[in-house]
């Protein structure tokens, strides 16, 4: 028996970078997760999820309102712990902390330090995938999106995608887990899935640390 997979994956970036496709495809990647002789999945989350407000697309860990900062901040204290008390374990995070501090920073002007989450997220060997396209692809990748979206709106102004994206960039740049840049408008997701697993595996992020 060889030695066990247990990735830790955070994938960020902005909206129309595929993010999700790219969390389901490497969360039944065998180079990830093993030989899959029948369907199942390890955990995959999302810091997305409007679980604060009892309506779609709602507030939650991301989008949270003044009012609610202790309750976004002890949710992902929550998710820490989680993780921290399942080491030995697959986790793909489709957004999270990164994203929390663009949203926050970008339309409330609030700067959150999420040190010791990374810290704490660094220690059980997390890694960070920024996914990233060039400014002049996002309006090729909004009309593919329009023919699939629930709610088209949000992808009006797509100037708001670019100043997000720049951030991400500089949030990234500051990290102190290991992160590698993708760019998305490159190549297919299975392509994109296997750059991702050479990376993991260069840097010893297939396995616990």
């Amino acid at each position: 028996m060889g030695a066990k997979l247990c990735p830790k994956i955070i994938l960020e970036g902005t909206r129309l970078t595929s993010k999700t496709e790219l969390a389901f495809t490497l969360n039944e990647h065998p180079r990830l997760v093993g030989p899959r002789k029948y369907r199942y999945h390890s955990p995959l989350i999302s810091g997305e999820w409007c679980s604060f407000t009892n309506f779609p697309w709602g507030r939650g860990m991301i989008n949270f309102e003044a009012q609610e900062e202790a309750q976004a901040l002890e949710t992902y204290r929550t998710w820490l712990k989680m993780f921290q008390l399942q080491k030995y374990y697959s986790w793909m995070i489709d957004r999270f902390h990164l994203s929390t501090q663009v949203y926050q920073q970008l339309t409330f002007n609030r700067d959150y330090d999420f040190r010791w989450l990374e810290e704490g997220l660094n220690a059980l060997g997390f890694h960070l995938v920024l996914c990233v396209r060039p400014d002049d692809s996002f309006e090729l990748a909004r009309e593919a999106r329009l023919k699939i979206s629930g709610n088209p709106s949000q992808y009006d102004n797509l100037d708001i995608f670019r100043r997000e994206q720049n951030l991400f960039k500089e949030l990234a740049q500051r990290s102190i887990l290991p992160v590698m840049e993708l760019d998305v408008s490159t190549g297919s997701l299975s392509a994109q899935s296997e750059r991702v697993a050479d990376w993991l595996e260069s840097t010893g992020g297939l396995w616990a640390s």
